[in-house]
């Protein structure tokens, strides 16, 4: 189905580099990245305590997409920036913005508020994981770059290890060291980032070739009038409706950022933030498209799943978070196993394919979860959601690369995470504003069909005592639904109560791991496509 193609990588400055020189470069990349993968596992876990703190459940959406939007734009722009002024100084200003948009996330008094300081969080993000990969990618043979790559994996596993437990740790607080206890999910990256910033200082010494780069800003405008139209909507079109009249100027928005944003790169030319004749690039051009719809599928799984463990199952995020180790388990171990196969036969085509194939399976069995499913079944479909990402994120890092240039390297490898974040921010905003839109309903329907359980709890004078049971009650029977900007409601109710909230939690969010795994039925058949590189 698709061409065999003999490509050579690009020789590295970094060559003549001692396995301990390399890993002594790597320690200093690796804490900066630690820095935003702690955050995200962190924050994944503790979102819907904070949410309730701040009174938005259903505008939680923006907390992530701030984030993804800021991150996603700035990408690329490190990427230039990195080959005009060196990767040192651009890695540490990332991690410096990265530290002041924590500061302010833990001092945030509303969830906008929230959601503006974790734009200013992106804004350092952007540079943690891109800049990473360019330095490696600087220093190592593309053969090779698979097994230090597993490097930054194990990092990812380690911060998905130690990031659920103490985001539980901390949003289970009500208050530690004067501040309240979800405040200290942003705070802890203070002692992270600084030590990081001291290492990187001290360590990231590596020569890169520089390169004269005019800045893409207009680009980068141009960006930012397509992504923040089209993720608004995305967000409220719920309440819009899809057709208002404000959902149809989104759309127009949206549509004049993409014909300005093609017009800006073409009259960059090579100084675009992503030159357009890179998409001449067959693996580029596809390694990119799928990238975008991992991101959409990944983010759809990452953020749905903490909800279903704590909400409907019930789960402290603290143990949430330990279940969610499971994924991060398939994610290091498949990881491991797809980089020391590439390294010896230098072939990769095979790890996309199985990545896509095990990620769909995994969302579609999320798909048919319940009030009832066992936590052993919802571990162990993580653990198979992780394989699948395992899979698929270093090995189209490679695809993407393959193709490029020396000089190109910067901007090839920030157009990965340019393209999977700008899809998981698409996919956060989607999926959630599925889930709320659909969540009512599914309530309702629920409620109409409760059983004998329930209308004897209607009639226990105990349960109709507590003033929380007959708050519930009287809304449920004015014809009100519950307030899903705070969730806290049901930890309160009597089971039997709780139970079709439960329900209808779990089958809207059914619907939005159905949606993902379809996404990735698509990412599945494009991957058959995708030619058959040889690493040397």
């Amino acid at each position: 189905m698709s061409d065999t193609a003999e490509r050579a990588a690009p020789a590295s400055p970094g060559v003549g580099l001692t396995h301990r020189q390399i890993l002594t470069v790597l320690t200093g990349l690796m804490l900066g990245m630690f820095l935003g993968a702690l955050d995200q596992t962190i924050v994944s876990t503790a979102i819907r305590v904070i949410a309730d703190e701040l009174h938005g459940q259903t505008a939680q959406a923006w907390v992530t997409t701030a984030y993804l939007i800021a991150s996603t734009i700035t990408t690329p722009l490190y990427g230039k920036l990195s080959d005009i002024y060196g990767r040192k100084p651009l890695y540490l200003t990332a991690i410096s913005l990265f530290l002041v948009g924590s500061v302010l996330c833990g001092i945030a008094n509303s969830i906008y508020e929230l959601a503006a300081f974790r734009a200013i969080q992106g804004l350092g993000g952007g540079g943690l994981m891109s800049l990473a990969l360019t330095i490696i990618a600087d220093m190592i043979p593309a053969r090779q770059r698979s097994k230090y790559q597993g490097y930054f994996m194990a990092v990812f596993g380690i911060a998905s290890v130690v990031g659920p437990v103490i985001g539980g740790l901390f949003s289970g607080m009500d208050s530690f060291l004067g501040f309240a206890g979800w405040r200290w999910v942003f705070l802890v990256n203070i002692p992270v980032g600084l030590i990081a910033l001291v290492v990187v200082a001290k360590v990231l010494n590596v020569a890169t070739e520089r390169v004269r780069h005019r800045i893409d800003y207009w680009g980068a405008a141009a960006l930012v009038v397509l992504l923040v139209p089209l993720l608004t909507v995305a967000e409220q079109g719920r309440e819009w409706g899809w057709g208002s009249t404000a959902s149809v100027t989104m759309y127009g928005l949206g549509a004049v950022g993409l014909v300005l944003f093609v017009l800006a790169e073409r009259r960059m030319g090579e100084e675009a933030l992503l030159p357009l004749r890179m998409f001449r690039q067959p693996s580029f051009r596809l390694g990119n498209i799928l990238n975008f719809i991992v991101g959409i599928g990944m983010f759809g799984g990452l953020m749905s799943m903490p909800l279903y463990l704590q909400i409907v199952k019930g789960l402290t995020p603290t143990e949430s978070g330990m279940l969610m180790l499971t994924m991060t388990a398939g994610i290091l171990s498949a990881n491991i196993v797809a980089g020391k196969l590439i390294s010896q036969t230098g072939r990769l085509k095979a790890f996309p394919i199985i990545g896509a194939a095990v990620m769909t399976v995994s969302l579609l069995l999320f798909s048919l979860l319940t009030v009832d499913t066992s936590l052993v079944q919802v571990g162990a479909t993580a653990l198979v959601m992780g394989a699948g990402l395992g899979l698929l994120m270093q090995t189209l890092t490679l695809v993407v690369q393959a193709d490029a240039t020396r000089t190109d390297l910067g901007v090839a490898t920030a157009s990965v995470n340019l393209f999977r974040q700008t899809g998981g921010t698409v996919g956060a905003a989607a999926f959630l504003s599925i889930l709320f839109s659909t969540v009512g309903g599914r309530i309702a329907d629920a409620m109409r069909s409760t059983g004998p359980e329930f209308a004897a709890a209607m009639r226990d004078p105990a349960v109709l005592a507590d003033p929380a049971n007959h708050a519930f009650l009287s809304a449920m029977q004015s014809g009100a639904t519950p307030d899903l900007n705070d969730t806290s409601f049901l930890y309160g109710l009597d089971p039997r109560l709780a139970r079709p909230v439960l329900e209808g939690f779990a089958s809207a969010m059914d619907t939005v791991f159905f949606v993902g795994g379809c996404v990735m039925v698509i990412a599945f058949v494009l991957t058959w496509f995708l030619r058959n590189i040889r690493l040397d």
